[in-house]
Order: structure tokens, then sequence, then C-alpha cells
């Protein structure tokens, strides 16, 4: 891949955080009611709505407002949170922190579950373990985050079972073994989610790749059956598969809300939600930025992963 390439994308992931940034800045400054009005309550005395609103700037026209966010933005001064009182980007930092965590757990679990589950329906096309599998895929898709959060919190977390805790965080430092306890239930809600999609995925272009001329020429000149599935078929059915794990990652992005909210787990999605009803319009307009160019760099890490494993493909 040529550095020109690189630099150019690097520089249009940039050019969308500043479309990202105005257009979640223009909707926190038209949602309705009043931010002042909300962390003081509505009791609160007109002097001390106007003091609060000089306070974090919000009484200047918004094109002011945005300049200095974007300014501060880029020298890393992302703010202070109106209802916590505390800097942004120390808080968004470590909620992504332990947002990652729970979602390389779920993408590494999934690559190394889905990816073969795929194969082997392929492979046994037709047969039971197809069958099974695609029962098994169906089902994961079908089911919305907060039901099968709700499942396991209902069949794993009883007094009877006590097999996970119901929710919650311990930090790894306190307790480790509790640490990991705490993030069982919200991977396992997001890798049988995920795993649906990839397996189904890797099932339909290994089928494709398996009828393929270079596959039956490796199959007549009597390589193993796995050499043939993995050096030839899955290496050119991996491509599109690698498609879905990056789009998969946006929707980790959204739907890991979910799974932390149902967990109250602290991660980023809950730190949004606390931010969006509590209206702290620093902290939401950091968090969506955060999420934007989570999804912006696995897309670019996507296109790398195609070039190295494709040396055919070729980026100007």
């Amino acid at each position: 891949m040529r550095p020109a390439y690189l630099l150019k994308r690097v520089g249009f992931i940039a050019v969308i955080l500043l479309v990202v940034s105005f257009i979640v800045f223009a909707i926190t400054q038209i949602l309705p009611g009043n931010a002042a009005q909300m962390i003081l309550g509505e009791f609160a005395l007109p002097e001390q709505l106007r003091a609060l609103e000089r306070q974090f700037g919000l009484d200047d026209p918004w094109f002011v407002q945005y300049g200095r966010w974007l300014a501060g933005l880029v020298s890393g001064d992302w703010g202070t949170s109106m209802v916590m009182r505390q800097p942004v980007l120390p808080l968004v930092l470590d909620a992504l922190g332990r947002s990652l965590v729970l979602a390389a757990i779920a993408l590494a679990a999934v690559t190394c579950i889905a990816i073969p589950m795929g194969v082997l329906a392929a492979s046994r096309r037709g047969k039971a373990a197809d069958a099974g599998i695609s029962i098994v895929s169906y089902a994961g898709v079908s089911f919305p985050e907060f039901v099968t959060a709700t499942l396991l919190l209902v069949f794993l977390t009883r007094p009877e079972v006590g097999l996970f805790p119901a929710g919650g965080y311990t930090p790894p430092g306190e307790d480790f073994l509790r640490y990991l306890s705490h993030l069982v239930l919200p991977a396992l809600t997001l890798i049988i989610i995920l795993m649906a999609h990839i397996s189904r995925q890797t099932r339909s272009e290994m089928v494709d790749a398996l009828q393929h001329d270079y596959v039956r020429t490796a199959t007549l000149k009597g390589l193993p059956r796995r050499t043939v599935l993995v050096k030839h078929a899955l290496r050119n059915a991996m491509l599109p598969t690698i498609t879905v794990i990056a789009l998969d990652v946006g929707y980790l992005i959204g739907g890991i809300i979910v799974v932390e909210e149902v967990f109250a787990y602290p991660g980023l999605g809950r730190l949004l939600v606390f931010a969006m009803q509590n209206r702290d319009l620093p902290l939401i307009q950091a968090g969506v930025l955060v999420m934007a160019a989570t999804y912006a760099t696995a897309n670019l890490a996507a296109d790398l992963l195609y070039a190295a494993l494709d040396r055919r493909i070729q980026y100007d």
C-alpha cells in the first residue's frame, strides 16, 4: 500500500470527523429544553441559570461555541462535564477503554468460533452440521440485544444458579476474578449476535469459493481436504467476511450501548446514555465523536487487511 493512499485516507477520516462534529454540535443546539435548567432543576432562580450559562459559555452565539469547542478538541481540552464537573477527556477515555475491552473480547471470540463454524457448514453443505449451524445463526440474528441480555440474566444470575453477577463493574486492580466475572454476560450477549452474522457470511462465501476451478484443481492434485479448505477456499472467502467484521464494529458501537445499559457496565455507551438523559452537552459531543472515530478507524483497518490477504489489491 502506498503511503500517499494512507495519508489520503487519514485526511478523509479527518474531514468526516469534522462534518460529524458539526452535525453533533448542531443537534445538541436544537435539542428541546435548557441545559442549565436541567442541571439546576425547575426551581432554579433566573440569576442562577444565567450564571451557569455564562460559566459554560451557553449564552454565546452558536458559531462562537462551536469554534471554541473545535479548538479545544484539537488542543486536547475537551471541556468540562456540566453535570459531573470533571474534565470530559479523562471520562471519555476511561469509558472507551472499558468498552474496547468488551468489544475486543467479543470480536476475538467470534472470529475464533464463527469462522470455523461457517467453514464447517459450507464443507458439510446440506447435511446435519450445516442445518444445525444455520438454525443457531438464524436464532442469534432474530433476537435483539436486550432480549438476549435479559434471557442471560434470567437463566444465569438466578440465586439458585449464581454463576455470574447480574451487572456492575469491579476494577481489575481491586479483584481481577470479580472483574472477569462482570465481563462474561455482556461479552456473551455480543458474541451470540455477532457469531450469527459472521458465520452466515463465511458459509455463503465458502460455498461460492468451493465451486471455483482453483479449488477443484487443488482437490484433483490430491491435496489434503484441510489444506484445500484453509489455504485455497478460505483465503479468498475471507475478504467479504472482513467487510462484515468491520461493519460489526459499527454494530458494536451502537449495540454495546444497549448491552452496557442492561448490565450496568460503565462503558462509553452507558456514559453517553447518562449524558443524554442529563443533557450534558460536552459529554454528548465528545462521546459521539469518539464513536464515529472508532468506526472510521475500523473501516481503514479492514482495507489494510484486504491488501495483506490479497496482494492483487493495490490502493492508489
